[in-house]
């Protein structure tokens, strides 16, 4: 089973240091948001408040970085289950699993099997593996985050991508597919792997939040953090290459 990680004062304000050098770094508007996933048997941290509102996974996420609010959510607690499920807290509703709600309702696919290929490509969490998602602004978190996701300009996640290999080098891999987006590619993906996640969005992120036409999205694992700002802090100051 995988248990929630347990993180003291000093390395809670180290993350809160990291997501201010962040915003400062990138000019961001808005905040990064931590997200943890609650294991099932573990227990959410004392003095973080439920949501009072029933909304979307994404919804809840574009909150955060607006408003720095902090809370957690359970199932019940999240509208969409396509996103609840992708982060393990419930199944994929069938319509969805079998590739119906796209191919029938949305015409995103000329035929089924193309868009059940496509859905059971999505990353996913173990079903019911989670109890809750836990959300904050990266500077305020009480909580140690398992992913934190930026959404941000082509440029600012342009230059999160060279930090991210400043130190090994390499190339980022990035799955997409304009669906599940802000929960499977941004959350699910990066919690799983251990890689930077990155997403163009998807029609239900789109439509529900206040993410703009020009905003991209990704997600990156907590514990590549400490290297992404090095990276961050190496990059930025560089002057353009000619």
């Amino acid at each position: 089973m995988i248990t929630m990680e347990k993180a003291s004062p000093r390395q809670i304000k180290e993350i809160n240091e990291y997501g201010k050098e962040i915003i400062e770094l990138l000019k961001l508007e808005t905040s990064p948001v931590a997200v943890a996933l609650v294991p099932k048997g573990a227990e959410i941290p004392e003095g973080i408040q439920r949501i009072k509102e029933k909304m979307k996974h994404c919804q809840m996420m574009d909150r955060v970085r607006r408003t720095k609010e902090e809370f957690y959510a359970v199932l019940e607690d999240q509208t969409c289950k396509g996103g609840a499920a992708a982060m393990g807290l419930g199944h994929m509703p069938p319509k969805l699993a079998s590739g119906e709600f796209y191919f029938d309702k949305l015409k995103h696919f000329k035929t089924l099997e193309a868009s059940k290929k496509t859905l059971d490509r999505v990353p996913m969490v173990e079903a019911e593996s989670t109890v809750a998602t836990l959300y904050a602004p990266l500077e305020s978190a009480s909580f140690m985050p398992d992913v934190i996701v930026i959404i941000g300009t082509p440029e600012q996640l342009m230059l999160l991508t060279q930090a991210a290999l400043y130190n090994e080098g390499g190339r980022i891999e990035a799955e997409f597919a304009g669906k599940q987006s802000l929960c499977s590619d941004a959350v699910a993906e990066p919690y799983l792997t251990g890689k930077m996640g990155i997403t163009v969005g998807c029609t239900g992120s789109r439509a529900y939040t206040e993410i703009q036409e020009s905003e991209l999205t990704v997600g990156i694992p907590a514990k590549t953090l400490k290297d992404l700002v090095e990276g961050l802090r190496a990059i930025v100051g560089k002057a353009p290459a000619h």
